[in-house]
This record gives structure tokens, sequence and C-alpha cells, in this order.
């Protein structure tokens, strides 16, 4: 079983026992579509969600997009 790793999501520090960039989207109940991820500001294509492995210390931006102007 893995431990608990810290990583920053829009810099707060949180624990998570995800893996992948995947399993955190759902750890994080994000919706599947409106979502973009990015780590130490690379963006992550949602395509490579699951094969993108997490790190410990990884600074995490979450995007939602919403409507309005």
């Amino acid at each position: 079983m893995r431990n608990n790793m810290k990583i920053k999501i829009n810099n707060k520090e949180i624990e998570t026992t995800a893996k992948t960039v995947a399993e955190l989207a759902v750890e994080q109940n994000l919706p599947e579509k409106g979502v973009a991820i990015a780590i130490s500001n690379n963006m992550v294509p949602r395509t490579e969600w699951s094969n993108r492995l997490l790190n410990e210390g990884d600074d995490i931006v979450i995007l939602k997009a919403f409507c309005g102007g």
C-alpha cells in the first residue's frame, strides 16, 4: 500500500494517495469536462492523465472553465 504524499494544489498543500493525475482528478471530484491541469507550469493533456505519475512536492494548478463575462 502506498503512503500519502504531500503535493500542492492551487497553492494549498494536501496529502493524497493518488499515483497519477487521473487518480487525483477522481479523488478531487473533478468534472469530466471543463478542467485543465498543470504541473510545475506545464499543462498535462487529458490524454496523458492516466500515464502522468505524481511526485512528492508536485506543484499543481487546477483550472475549471466557467461561463460569464
